[in-house]
């Protein structure tokens, strides 16, 4: 029995020393094979240049012709930087800006700038035209700095033979127009501060409740925790308006007695958002008539009491303008600047009004960014403004002859 063993043992070694040359031999078989002559002879490369053996030319042979330069290595151009396609939810988007912006500026189309079309329509732009241009733009209520600005970049900015393509003339407008939308402002950031206070501002009637109320809406759908502060205490309708908003809303509302101190209320509003987390403070404010001195030096307690509650507090302060009255909003937004620190613009009622323009003027002189625009009665109709879609539709139908 053991020598049976033994004679196993010997023969499962015989075994793996047979598995090991093979295996060894498979591993050179597998090795880079010779690549050329001097390789398979075992001869080193020549590292020395070939030398250039002189031919004296046969007598009566023509002349060797030069030898051609040699060709520049051409450089591969750096490939461009790979931009990604935009999404199908942000084409989506855009799409969508457009067709709201297009509705609610209608009436717009309808008027200034259908006029323009009429101008441009004509065979030959001349001097008289241009007087009809100036006329057009200062009668569209845009504003007149805006309108001149628009109207200069339009006379001294074209040649002569561009004065006569209208296409030319609609792309200067388009161009001067996005120029005059593009206020230096930072992007709304909702999340800089906790909570972020916002202050609203408005004269009684232009929709200043009913934007406080959607924009309470807009935010919630979005996750944020909204809380509504009802600073108007001397209308009890502007209380009751805001607390309809707040339930449809489901947020909770801070208010006072009738004819209480806002500036309380405004105090009690934002110390419950820092206590109790909230994400954003909306606070309505007394909606008077801005001639009324009264008012602006209540707007500007309401703005120390704010910060007092919370540093730095209110973050922005939004004033809310009825595109509806033209001029006089710009008019308006002036007499608030001049004494109110005014971060944005909400601009209601664009889809009622054939003076959707304004927002030109309100840019160009204000320098106040236009944050939400008001183009319809649903809550999707309160939009984040969007200056180059704003323009493509208060133009899309230039140069139609329909």
């Amino acid at each position: 029995m053991p020598i049976e063993l033994l004679e196993l043992a010997a023969f499962l070694a015989a075994l793996a020393l047979i598995l090991f040359v093979l295996r060894r031999a498979s591993a050179k078989s597998r090795q880079r094979a010779p690549q050329n002559v001097r390789e398979i002879l075992g001869v080193e490369p020549d590292t020395e240049k070939p030398r250039r053996v002189r031919r004296t030319p046969r007598p009566g042979a023509a002349p060797a012709k030069p030898e051609a330069a040699a060709r520049p290595v051409e450089r591969a151009e750096p490939a461009a930087p790979h931009k990604p396609a935009p999404t199908a939810a942000e084409a989506t988007g855009d799409l969508e800006a457009r067709d709201a912006y297009k509705a609610g500026l209608d009436r717009t189309r309808k008027g200034f700038v259908a006029k323009l079309g009429k101008l441009f329509g004509k065979k030959q732009i001349d001097a008289q035209t241009l007087d009809e241009l100036e006329e057009v733009l200062l009668t569209a209520d845009i504003g007149p700095r805006a309108a001149d600005r628009i109207f200069q970049s339009v006379k001294s900015g074209l040649s002569k033979a561009e004065l006569d393509d209208s296409a030319k003339i609609w792309e200067r407008i388009r161009a001067t127009s996005k120029e005059i939308l593009a206020v230096d402002a930072k992007p709304l950031d909702l999340t800089a501060k906790h909570p972020f206070v916002l202050l609203v501002l408005g004269v009684n009637g232009v929709g200043k409740t009913t934007t406080i109320g959607k924009l309470a809406q807009k935010w919630t759908a979005e996750g944020k925790k909204v809380l509504l502060a009802a600073g108007d205490t001397y209308r009890a309708a502007a209380t009751e308006q805001l607390e309809v908003w707040a339930g449809r809303a489901a947020v909770p509302i801070v208010r006072g007695k009738p004819n209480s101190d806002p500036s309380s209320v405004i105090f009690e509003a934002i110390k419950k958002g820092v206590d109790e987390n909230f994400d954003i403070v909306i606070c309505d404010t007394a909606g008077r008539l801005h001639s009324n001195s009264g008012l602006m030096d209540e707007l500007k307690k309401l703005r120390r009491v704010s910060h007092k509650a919370m540093p730095g507090a209110p973050h922005e302060t939004w004033m809310v303008l009825d595109s509806t009255t033209g001029q006089n909003a710009i008019a308006q937004a002036k007499t608030f600047k001049a004494d109110m620190e005014i971060t944005g613009i909400v601009l209601t009622k664009l889809d009622g009004s054939a003076k959707g323009g304004v927002v030109l003027g309100i840019c160009d002189e204000l320098k106040v960014p236009v944050r939400f625009v008001g183009v319809g009665e649903k809550i999707g109709d309160l939009r984040p403004f969007d200056p180059a879609a704003f323009v493509d539709a208060l133009y899309s139908d230039a140069g139609d002859p329909a």
